[in-house]
């Protein structure tokens, strides 16, 4: 396709842009995309939240492509800003987790990204969309939302954190979990009621760039896969973890996966269980989720839907629903 105007939205603080790499590696995006025949210019956000606004502003200004360097976070705040245009969005992987860039098999550096950008084809998805307190009116995520244990853990880890230790920080603070009890909290998952302390509701297989916890959703399918995890000791998530890092998460005693096109969250009033969406967080519970057909264009290698897991109906295991 011929794109007549390109911006390349950046976080000038993503974890591959830092230590002086910024300039090295935008200007060597930019030239491989200009070896690609793609005049681009280079908008640096200027703090957290102000993607939005300043993708609305490149839209205006005519932009018929999108690029975004940066990480998950970013890439959420830019989707926020051309969520149901025809625009399409294409990835330039520069952060700490980098888990869409994995999912979609595009590596880890932004320059040989930008050189494969033009044999990517436009895929029309959808999105998840998120509305509680902190999001009324609504904020849209293409990875995941994650309600209580693993959003616990985003809400405590701080910039700096990020800054200095990158996707340890994450591990780090999971670790740190050891030894306390996790509140459950009841879900609603298309009519059906469930508990748990841990609810992950996904997009993608990817979780953390490193593991798959949704082992058969696809971003072409217009649901979610559902992950339940019911407990309140922190230690039988060891148990979990190493069934997540063993791949055999489905049918494990604990765990429930559903599919599911609307899913709703509630907690007790005294206990603030939090939520995240794209590894950022996203306020408390009470909260709803839906999916949201036709929902951006997305930029993906030609070889992306080969790679689209097999499917099982009405996938469910272990726990049934408490009503």
């Amino acid at each position: 396709m011929t794109y007549r105007k390109t911006f390349l939205i950046f976080n000038p603080f993503a974890g591959a842009l830092r230590n002086g790499k910024r300039e090295r590696l935008i200007d060597g995006s930019l030239r491989a995309l200009r070896d690609a025949g793609i005049q681009a210019e280079a908008v640096a956000t200027t703090g957290p939240g102000t993607a939005p606004a300043i993708t609305r502003r490149c839209m205006e200004d005519g932009a018929d492509l999108i690029l975004v360097a940066g990480g998950d976070g970013t890439i959420n705040e830019v989707v926020n800003g051309m969520i149901y245009s025809n625009v399409p969005l294409g990835i330039l992987p520069a952060g700490t987790a980098n888990v869409l860039a994995t999912e979609l098999a595009i590596g880890k550096r932004p320059e040989a990204a930008a050189r494969a950008l033009p044999e990517c084809v436009p895929e029309r998805i959808a999105a998840g969309r998120i509305v509680n307190h902190l999001s009324p009116e609504g904020r849209h995520f293409l990875l995941m939302a994650g309600v209580g244990l693993d959003a616990h853990i985003v809400y405590r880890i701080t910039a700096g954190m990020k800054a200095t230790l990158g996707k340890a920080a994450y591990w780090a603070g999971g670790f740190s979990q050891l030894g306390r009890r996790f509140p459950e909290f009841a879900v609603e998952v298309d009519g059906a009621s469930y508990r748990a302390s841990f609810a992950l509701v996904a997009r993608v297989r990817n979780y953390g760039g490193d593991l798959e916890i949704a082992p058969r959703i696809s971003l072409f399918e217009d649901e979610f896969e559902v992950v339940l995890f019911s407990g309140q000791s922190s230690f039988v998530y060891l148990k979990y973890m190493l069934g997540v890092v063993t791949r055999r998460i489905e049918g494990m005693q604990g765990v429930t996966i559903v599919r599911a096109r609307k899913v709703s969250c509630s907690g007790p009033e005294d206990t603030a269980i939090h939520a995240q969406v794209d590894g950022e967080y996203a306020g408390r519970l009470p909260l709803n989720i839906e999916i949201q057909p036709d929902a951006l264009t997305l930029l993906v290698p030609p070889g992306f839907r080969k790679r689209r897991p097999a499917r099982i109906e009405n996938p469910a295991w272990t726990t049934s629903p408490t009503r």
